[in-house]
């Protein structure tokens, strides 16, 4: 999944990084780092499922399709994009802090390329909050209201690859687990797996203080009670 957004950070921030190509060459610099980085992690993770397939049962399929969803995304305007991008460095970094930095019982491997994963997401996320909010200065009013309304369905979309990816991956785990589940059994097992992702892929981003304090900066009071109405059915499936 992480390689998957990657595909689209990559192409957006090499897009906005024409408006430096003949001004501030250090912010020009810093982009192309940027996505120069997100290549080489499309490629880490390509050989981490390399490496994880050798071992796992026959049957494994990741649905969503990288190029695809990139298109998809980049159809919706800029500040729309970048917020995602933003929420997306954010959640990366909620996912090493929370479910691999405290672990002591896992691949040191796994472990160890998580971690410098995530030290070079933590500068993306400052370089990302830098280009949404010189993106939002450009916007009026109704440009920006329509921003709001794009990102709402940008969250719709991540939502969507959430729900088709837990499917899959629950009857996965249930081909694979080497025993009979009842069937409400193989409910709880999709339910507990969809919600993870939701968790990981949509809330642990648009809940953090950070996304929050920059996002409150750029919207009136009825954009935010937008965004929270479309983000309340997925938060209450979660908890």
């Amino acid at each position: 999944m992480f390689a998957l957004v990657e595909r689209f950070i990559g192409a957006k921030v090499l897009e906005v990084s024409r408006e430096h190509w003949l001004g501030d060459q250090v912010a020009l610099e810093a982009l192309v780092r940027l996505t120069d980085e997100e290549l080489k992690h499309q490629e880490l993770f390509r050989r981490l499922e390399a490496m994880c397939a050798g071992g796992m049962p026959a049957g494994y399929a990741f649905l969503p399709q990288p190029n695809d969803v990139a298109q998809a995304v980049l159809a919706a305007s800029n500040w729309a994009v970048l917020a995602l991008i933003c929420d997306i460095e954010l959640f990366s970094q909620a996912h090493y802090r929370s479910s691999i930095d405290p672990e002591t019982r896992i691949d040191p491997l796994w472990k160890d390329v998580f971690l410098f994963h995530w030290k070079e997401e933590s500068q993306h996320a400052i370089l990302d909050e830098m280009e949404w909010l010189r993106e939002d200065r450009k916007l009026d009013a109704a440009q920006r209201d329509q921003a709001v309304d794009q990102l709402i369905g940008l969250v719709a979309a991540v939502d969507g690859i959430c729900q088709m990816q837990a499917k899959a991956d629950a009857e996965y785990f249930v081909e694979a687990a080497g025993r009979r589940f009842a069937t409400d059994e193989q409910r709880a097992i999709h339910a507990t797996m969809l919600a993870a992702y939701r968790w990981q892929y949509v809330l642990s981003g648009v809940q953090d203080a950070r996304f929050l304090e920059i996002l409150g900066t750029m919207i009136n009071a009825g954009q935010g009670a937008r965004i929270s109405a479309a983000l309340a059915p997925i938060a209450s499936a979660v908890h």
